[in-house]
């Protein structure tokens, strides 16, 4: 069948076809050209609109939607194919991965037969259960997808699974269903083999620790997938199950589906009671906050920077990096986000997750950790999922677990210094962590670091990290000047007061803030200096640091992290801007008296989510398109902040 997708190709692949390149753009006739700057065709950042011989094309980041169980997160397409999901936990093995390749890869279809047939979809309210209607020719039905939440201690709370629920609306809907199963990161072809009955069809699937049963409609092979139809009428449903389960148990029982769904619809409802929202960002700053829950493992703590690995950065390129473990400063300021809006229970169950992932030795320090507090984030290629569109490689764990990034303890007390002003009384343990941490950062004064962005260049002393060492014993200070905490507050006193002198020397150069010592090159985040105290948002520096940021960081009105050309980042390729960073200036300009700047550019960021209010890491603003891992928490939680910078200033007019 010929159907029209928006897809993502390495260059080469586009010289293949034909394409010719014309200075680092995919060249099209003028008409093409004319159409790509109105908006209505993109042509540019590798993404073209071809026409296609099937469907088993690289789908859209923004068509994704995600699935989530407070553990694990499956992804799935508009088109109904669930192309990405990990059992039990975000970083565990791929069991579909089509995400990153294709179909080979692995992938569990369910759509109308009817080709023609089309689909809208929504969140059923504060919840993940995504619902689809599709309309087709012969009737309309919707699909009812979600992951169940078992209780704590339970039966069945060991395993993980996915739930797909048919009713008819009018007529009748003929699905078809294709499934093809690849473990581990498709490097293992399960022994499959029909475990059910001609009444109650049941398909089971095996390969080393992993194994799946499949409910709910007879499945036959085809090859190495499954394929089958189910049929629903006006008022008929259908429910199709899928359950990981560890190989070595005994095949789990099937589920009460009508109690499953209640109890999994109370746990989200229950949680987003507790959120408050104001202003005129409300439904995008509680969906951003769920999305948030999402990716912090029910169980640990541990808040995922996203639920993929390796969607790039640069399509066709080598920045293809595994999100879906714990930055210690993305965590951070996910809990500093969610404490603002009274859910003080995450920071509790986050500090015990880092008193947990920290303890030991603090020269033993990571940046980041597993979901659990795991230390050992090796970072190797996994050859057997070719990458999205051709993106390779496809990178399994991350160097930069073993990297300094010296803004991180600052980020940390920043945030156990904001729990405290909630309420959060600080243990024994809690307060001894953190000096530890500034014993660590004094430890490291005169070392440079990888900054935030993790560059894999040469060190430097980057501003930021600079400031955000400065925050560190300021907080440090404070923590005993107005709470009463113990600590050696004189030496942490001076320590501060040498950081500023130095940041004023040499981290500022004709009265802006620079990027790293040693150049005039600015950084999307000394957008970030503000948040810490160290200045006003309306200090000179910071109006001049704006506007150096606007004059050589904007891109198509949104912003990049830094300057790509400078080499800093010790990469080949490019990027697109950087959406946490547009958030940032957001957040600038509210505090700084733009607000109607503010208002424009925070309308048109919320604008970039996609149906179900998802945004990955970044935005192509030329190819019309979203970028890198998702949904990327980076991303969510700065609209959060945006949105109550905005509320703040409405508030205070009012």
């Amino acid at each position: 069948m010929q159907q029209e997708f928006a897809i993502r190709l390495p260059l080469q692949q586009l010289r293949d076809r034909g394409e010719e390149e014309a200075g680092g753009e995919v060249a099209g006739s003028a008409e093409d050209e004319q159409r790509r700057r109105s908006g209505h065709v993109p042509t540019i950042g590798r993404v073209r609109r071809i026409r296609c011989e099937t469907s088993d094309m690289t789908v859209p980041i923004e068509d994704y939607a995600l699935l989530s169980d407070g553990r694990t997160a499956a992804l799935v397409s508009r088109d109904g194919s669930v192309d990405w999901f990990c059992a039990p936990r975000l970083d565990s093995p791929s069991l579909f991965g089509a995400l990153l390749g294709d179909i080979e890869q692995g992938h569990w279809s369910l759509r109308p037969a009817d080709p023609d047939a089309t689909a809208t979809r929504r969140y059923d309210g504060d919840t993940f259960t995504l619902v689809t209607r599709w309309e087709a020719a012969d009737g309309v039905a919707e699909v009812r997808e979600w992951m169940p939440i078992q209780p704590d201690g339970s039966a069945g709370a060991e395993r993980t699974g996915l739930i797909r629920q048919i009713s008819g609306i009018s007529g009748t809907v003929a699905f078809a269903q294709r499934l093809r199963m690849r473990f581990d990161y498709a490097r293992a072809v399960p022994w499959v083999h029909q475990t059910g009955s001609a009444h109650e069809p049941e398909l089971t699937a095996i390969a080393g620790p992993d194994a799946l049963v499949i409910r709910g409609a007879a499945l036959h092979a085809q090859g190495h997938s499954h394929t089958g139809t189910v049929s629903v009428g006006a008022g008929e449903s259908a429910a199709l199950t899928l359950t990981w389960f560890p190989s070595y148990r005994p095949t789990p029982d099937p589920l009460d589906l009508d109690a499953a769904e209640r109890l999994t619809r109370e746990w989200w409802v229950a949680w987003a009671d507790r959120m408050r929202e104001h202003g005129p960002y409300r439904d995008a700053v509680r969906r951003s906050k769920l999305i948030l829950r999402a990716l912090t493992n029910r169980e640990t703590g541990g808040v995922a920077a996203a639920a993929t690995t390796s969607l790039p950065e640069d399509f066709g390129g080598e920045r293809n990096w595994d999100y879906r473990y714990v930055w210690l400063r993305d965590a951070a300021l996910t809990l500093e986000a969610l404490l603002s809006h009274g859910l003080g229970a995450e920071a509790l169950a986050w500090r015990d997750w880092l008193l947990r992932a920290v303890a030991g030795d603090p020269a033993d320090l990571q940046i980041m950790y597993g979901l659990a507090g795991e230390r050992d984030l090796v970072e190797r290629e996994m050859p057997s999922l070719p990458g999205y569109a051709g993106s390779a490689p496809v990178r399994i764990g991350n160097g930069a677990a073993r990297q300094y990034q010296a803004d991180v303890i600052g980020e940390v007390m920043v945030t156990l210094a904001a729990a405290r002003r909630a309420g959060l009384a600080e243990s024994l343990r809690s307060w001894s962590l953190q000096r530890m941490l500034l014993h660590h950062a004094e430890q490291q004064l005169a070392r440079p670091d990888n900054g935030m962005w993790e560059i894999r260049g040469e060190p430097r002393f980057f501003t930021h990290s600079r400031v955000m060492l400065w925050a560190a014993f300021d907080r440090g200070v404070r923590a005993v000047e107005e709470d009463g905490e113990s600590g050696p507050v004189q030496r942490w006193r001076d320590l501060r007061d040498r950081l500023r002198a130095e940041i004023d020397e040499r981290g500022v150069r004709d009265g802006c803030f620079v990027q790293h010592d040693g150049t005039d090159e600015v950084d999307a985040a000394l957008l970030l200096i503000p948040r810490t105290g160290y200045c006003a948002p309306d200090d000179p520096r910071m109006l001049a640091t704006v506007q150096r940021i606007e004059q050589t960081l904007m891109r198509d009105g949104l912003l990049m992290r830094y300057r790509i050309a400078t080499g800093v980042d010790g990469l080949s390729g490019t990027e697109h801007p950087f959406l946490a960073c547009s958030f940032w200036l957001v957040e600038q300009y509210a505090v700084a008296g733009r607000a109607d700047e503010a208002r424009a550019l925070m309308d048109r960021l919320v604008a970039l989510r996609n149906d179900v209010g998802l945004l990955s890491e970044e935005y192509d603003p030329i190819g019309h398109c979203q970028v890198g891992n998702t949904p990327q928490a980076f991303s969510h939680l700065s609209l959060v902040r945006a949105a109550d910078a905005l509320a703040a200033g409405h508030h205070h007019r009012r």
